[in-house]
């Protein structure tokens, strides 16, 4: 009897992928994507899986650092409390620091609003065989600056440019930068952590009542809470826009931290593993040169065993 084929990573997990991956095909509608969704896992079993996701990680990310030719650039996007820090930390633990860099968007600098709204996310994305990390990214220069017009200003663009179409050419400018990425190498996934109201307000409870956990909040966490309604309606209209087979947008059920893990570790395997890494292979002349080094480095021992081998001194005979 002939075997079955083995499942690949990416059809082994598919079950914790598709069901929250938007391409841009057909309709989008926020609300259509549960929050506490958690499939049918519990947390033990779901750690099984994080665990098992993480040395995969490992193993793939040695693969793309040797063979420095693709590089993978991963967004964050999230409500307050969302679970962006505590998920990167999770997902990424054990990972060779040298192949990993994270970087974390606050307000921009003076320097920074001298500059295109990309400029700052240009100069932070990874290199060939590194994986590079958004914690908020260039996304937050159409919510951010939507929700909060007295941002925009800031940006010194010349007033005529400013018009009403503005959100709509920022999209198009973000769309043709991830589709100029993906042309040349670097994979672009993209996680919006979608998070209930009320798990937010939970967990604002949860840093007020724990005095280790107080320095993440900020009173600036609930005047932002009070536009809850505002925000969700323009990351719904991200993700309708900026969607694209090439750089698709996963709605992840955040309410869970547990499970929003295995979906965000699930896609990053899967991904990776179509990328088909190797480590490189030396050629026949490279071959030929580590043979005879290898031949020198033996017999080098040998001389050096020779020459430290303790002398044996003749017992006295016995009187």
């Amino acid at each position: 009897m002939s075997k079955k084929p083995s499942k690949s990573l990416a059809q082994e997990l598919d079950r914790y992928i598709t069901p929250f991956r938007h391409d841009g095909s057909g309709k989008f509608h926020l609300k259509n994507y549960k929050t506490n969704e958690k499939s049918d896992l519990d947390k033990e079993t779901a750690q099984q899986i994080l665990d098992a996701n993480k040395k995969r990680l490992v193993e793939f990310q040695e693969k793309l650092y040797a063979q420095d030719r693709w590089s993978v650039l991963i967004v964050f996007q999230a409500m307050d409390a969302g679970g962006k820090d505590s998920a990167i930390k999770a997902i990424f633990e054990g990972i060779n620091p040298q192949g990993c860099e994270v970087s974390a968007f606050k307000a921009p600098s003076s320097i920074e609003l001298d500059h295109d709204f990309l400029w700052r996310h240009v100069i932070a994305l990874p290199a060939r065989g590194h994986i590079g990390i958004f914690n908020r990214s260039h996304y937050e220069e159409c919510l951010v600056t939507r929700v909060h017009p007295e941002l925009l200003a800031k940006e010194k663009l010349p007033p005529r440019l400013v018009t009403k179409n503005i959100w709509k050419e920022r999209f198009e400018d973000i769309s043709a930068f991830e589709r100029y990425l993906c042309r040349n190498g670097t994979v672009v996934l993209k996680f919006f952590l979608n998070l209930s109201k009320e798990e937010q307000r939970q967990r604002f409870l949860d840093r007020l009542e724990q005095p280790a956990k107080q320095w993440k909040f900020s009173m600036d966490d609930i005047k932002e809470r009070a536009l809850w309604p505002r925000y969700q309606a323009v990351y719904q209209d991200i993700v309708r826009h900026t969607a694209t087979p090439h750089a698709p947008w996963y709605v992840v059920p955040a309410d869970h931290k547990w499970f929003a893990r295995v979906v965000i570790g699930s896609v990053i395997i899967a991904e990776l593993e179509k990328l088909d890494l190797r480590f490189p292979r030396a050629d026949k002349a490279s071959l030929a040169e580590f043979d005879d080094v290898r031949k020198a480095l033996e017999k080098e021992g040998k001389g050096d065993k020779k020459r430290t081998k303790p002398k044996t001194r003749k017992q006295p005979h016995a009187q």
